[in-house]
């Protein structure tokens, strides 16, 4: 079986995904409003510095093939790794969009500015956490790219844990400023959309 094609557009796809997230990340910490504007601030572990550190771990595990399930279908091979292209492809714009949601208002830290408003229009009435959703949402893509059941664990039970805790420092911060916050989070899912019937 030839998979030297879709392995290529595999590196593109991902290259690319990582590039216009990384750059978006930097121009966040350019946008980010100035110390002297917070009103609230808590230090969390969980932050850009260590979340790029699990990227780079995530990275290995799948770069030496650690935890590679050998699967030989073809057309499944290839039907998981079209699927996951979408998948990356939306993340990156959930990525992208909610960082520019943002704006000013980002920051490496949980953290209420003076000026602050609540973002809950665009892509965070589909997820009250874009920007962790779309990282979740694309290591799991491309654990299913490369058939490595470790990276899928590791985004399960290291990655997502946590954005949970980050997620929930937020939360606690965000519902004491804004009145409104506790209706938003009843109706918008935290990291995946909630199903309306």
């Amino acid at each position: 079986m030839n998979l030297l094609y879709p392995e290529i557009l595999n590196i593109a796809i991902i290259g690319l995904a990582v590039l216009i997230i990384f750059t978006s990340i930097l121009i966040n910490f350019f946008e980010a409003q100035p110390t002297g504007k917070v009103k609230k601030e808590k230090k969390s572990i969980v932050e850009t510095g260590s979340m790029i550190g699990f990227f780079i771990i995530f990275y290995l595990v799948i770069r030496l093939k650690i935890g590679v399930f050998d699967y030989s279908d073809f057309f499944i091979r290839v039907g998981l790794m079209i699927l996951s292209w979408i998948v990356i492809a939306i993340g990156v714009y959930f990525n992208v969009a909610g960082r520019f949601r943002l704006g000013s208002n980002w920051a490496n830290q949980v953290r209420i500015y003076k000026n602050q408003t609540l973002a809950t229009n665009g892509v965070y009435s589909v997820v009250r956490h874009p920007l962790y959703a779309s990282l979740m949402w694309m290591f799991y893509a491309a654990s299913l790219i490369y058939f490595n059941w470790l990276a899928f664990l590791l985004n399960t039970i290291v990655f997502i844990p946590f954005m949970y805790y980050r997620a929930k420092q937020e939360e606690k911060m965000l519902e004491k400023e804004f009145k409104n916050y506790k209706n938003y989070r009843k109706e918008v899912g935290m990291f995946f959309p909630k199903l309306r019937w």
